[in-house]
């Protein structure tokens, strides 16, 4: 079992969540329970499967979480991706910079995703 809270991929992804969660506070009512929910919970599901993973048995679970995550990501970036052309950031930058720190925790979970399967060989 390994302590999660080291992982920096963890870190920059529980630091996204945050920061999805503060800019997402400015989206439009209507969408609370429709592309803000789903914003969130996409942000939320990164760290919590590192979490999860961590506490399983083994590398192989840990690549598991690692390869749902990557998925996580990707529905994450979609979803700001769609907020930004519906104009729902508050500015260009925000938009921005999330996206910058999606790509690059998807190049942190696949790089770890490598070092943990090449460990197995």
């Amino acid at each position: 079992m390994k302590d999660f809270r080291k992982l920096q991929v963890w870190e920059k992804s529980h630091a996204l969540v945050l920061k999805v969660y503060k800019n997402s506070r400015t989206f439009p009512k209507e969408e609370r329970y429709g592309l803000t929910s789903q914003l969130r919970r996409s942000a939320i599901s990164i760290p919590s499967n590192i979490a999860e993973g961590c506490g399983r048995k083994g590398d192989a679970e840990l690549s598991r979480f690692l390869n749902i995550d990557l998925g996580s990501a990707s529905e994450l970036e979609y979803q700001c991706f769609l907020a930004q052309d519906l104009g729902y950031w508050q500015n260009d930058l925000d938009y921005k910079q999330i996206n910058r720190e999606i790509v690059e925790i998807k190049r942190m979970l696949a790089a770890l995703i490598s070092r943990l399967n090449a460990d197995r060989l």
